[in-house]
């Protein structure tokens, strides 16, 4: 494992906390199922290791929720969340399927949070992996795609959640994953999307990937599309050093590769922007480990780690994470890695968090120690340069309608609703068109996509003459679930065609 993995380049505050002197304020959750346990066990070891902390306790997640505040959260924890601008956190959880939004997502975007830093790293062989050597950082996008969270039921058998993506936000993630390789020493940086069937979305992300990749000559980068990039990170991570994806893909895949690594209980995570940051562990809440002295503390106190870094205690976090190297180097493990093969020491939550502390002011002896870098506290800062706005031009418009029936009926009927200004040009039925010209063995469901340009291509229409033609849809009986403006930047459409079309 190199000192790099958890490394203080993950500062990317503007307001930098002071990095000498008296006790740093930040915030902390307890969290709910394990998160009491492991935060204690975290802190104990934190601050046994002499880190300097003025801490200050919030109750947020599922208690929160189930006394009655709809959120999850109180306003009195936002205030310390902006005041100490520093969030450690346990794992909380989030309801399925109901009730409150998830809060790792909500702390994340409200307080800008943009940059999620994951380290997968093996620690063979006093873990059992099937890749010894691994050691891969994965930097995710955390602010939007379909993490916004903007869902709606648009007609009785259709639901429909939107996938956001950012010129600003694609800027950011891809700037830092290229100045946090060059800062943490590493050689390439790798891009994941789905460009060839999301084309403007993944194909914005790609494209500004590119377009930063030329401004750092002194690293490598390469692109892949994210299906089998996924399948070579899990059969050959060494091809990899660090990857930059967008939320979704980031938030799977840096858990698969914790676990292939050797277990996604062992995995910390750092939150970063420009006006604070949040540690964690990636894992979840695992309530049904709860209260049984059980649980790893190993991907929290490694969050710990990359906090004081972040902090400017460099010396105390290497202090703390050669402790931790050197308890799995002797196999003193928890339930989840215990392996009769290789391990000695069978150990609860409590009695791991003082193994570590027993070992303070020792270093592994096999793996690679952590050193105190002269950069800790150290900020990266993402200035995106100014940019003029495209030329806009709207040419059209979708009208998404409810209607059950054969798509050549609705077609005829949209078709007496064409003005002199709009006229139906296509028909699609979950992306698929299916007027003019469909095939009958294309299943539709009752949410259609009927595209309305002027007659003559390209030619700009106005707010006034899309009002008419919906007026007209609607006096046809149909109902019209939203509409999406079919709009030219610079000339270029920015719109997606129908398949088939």
């Amino acid at each position: 494992m190199t000192a790099s993995t958890l490394d203080p380049s993950l500062s990317l505050r503007s307001d930098a906390a002071p990095t000498t002197g008296g006790p740093v304020p930040i915030t902390v959750a307890h969290g709910d199922g394990i998160g009491p346990e492991i935060m204690d066990a975290s802190l104990r070891v934190l601050l046994a290791a002499g880190a300097r902390l003025d801490i200050e306790t919030i109750d947020i997640g599922e208690r929160v929720y189930l006394a009655g505040n709809s959120a999850g959260i109180e306003p009195s924890a936002w205030e310390s969340l902006r005041r100490t601008k520093i969030f450690y956190k346990a794992p909380i959880t989030t309801p399925q399927g109901g009730g409150f939004k998830s809060l790792n997502v909500t702390v994340r975007k409200t307080l800008g949070l943009y940059a999620n830093v994951r380290p997968c790293v093996a620690y063979a062989p006093f873990v059992r992996t099937k890749h010894p050597g691994m050691d891969v950082v994965i930097v995710r996008e955390n602010e939007e795609d379909l993490y916004a969270g903007i869902e709606h039921r648009q007609t009785d058998q259709v639901y429909q959640c939107l996938k956001i993506v950012s010129r600003p936000g694609c800027e950011k993630i891809v700037r830092y994953a290229f100045e946090y390789a060059r800062r943490a020493g590493r050689k390439k940086v790798t891009c994941f999307t789905k460009d060839n069937i999301m084309k403007l979305t993944d194909g914005l992300f790609h494209a500004v990937f590119d377009e930063i990749a030329r401004e750092y000559p002194d690293l490598e980068n390469e692109h892949w599309i994210v299906d089998i990039g996924a399948a070579k990170l899990a059969d050959t991570p060494k091809a990899f050093d660090v990857i930059v994806m967008p939320n979704l893909y980031g938030d799977i895949l840096s858990d698969v590769a914790a676990q292939i690594a050797g277990s996604v209980g062992l995995a910390g995570s750092a939150n970063v922007g420009d006006h604070g940051a949040m540690f964690e562990a990636i894992h979840g809440s695992a309530p049904r480990r709860a209260g049984q002295d059980v649980a790893n503390p190993s991907g929290l106190l490694l969050g710990g780690v990359m906090m004081l870094e972040h902090l400017g205690q460099g010396d105390v976090a290497a202090r703390v994470h050669n402790a931790w190297l050197r308890t799995m180097e002797d196999g003193v493990h928890t339930y989840d890695i215990f392996d009769p093969a290789i391990s000695k020491q069978k150990v609860g939550t409590r009695d791991f968090a003082s193994a570590v502390i027993e070992r303070l002011g020792l270093e592994p002896v096999t793996l690679p120690a952590s050193r105190s870098s002269a950069a800790s506290g150290e900020a990266i800062r993402v200035i995106l340069p100014p940019r003029a706005p495209a030329a806009k031009e709207t040419v059209g418009i979708d009208v998404f309608v409810e209607f059950r029936g054969d798509p050549q009926v609705l077609g005829a009927r949209l078709a007496d609703a064409a003005t002199e200004h709009l006229r139906l040009s296509m028909i699609t039925n979950r992306g698929v068109k299916v007027w003019p010209s469909g095939l009958p063995e294309t299943f539709c469901t009752d949410h259609w996509r009927c595209r309305f340009e002027h007659p003559a291509a390209g030619t700009p229409v106005t707010g006034a003459q899309r009002i008419e033609l919906l007026a007209r849809v609607d006096a046809l009986g149909l109902d019209v679930i939203k509409t999406e403006s079919l709009c030219t930047f610079d000339g270029e459409r920015g719109y997606s065609l129908g398949q088939g079309q």
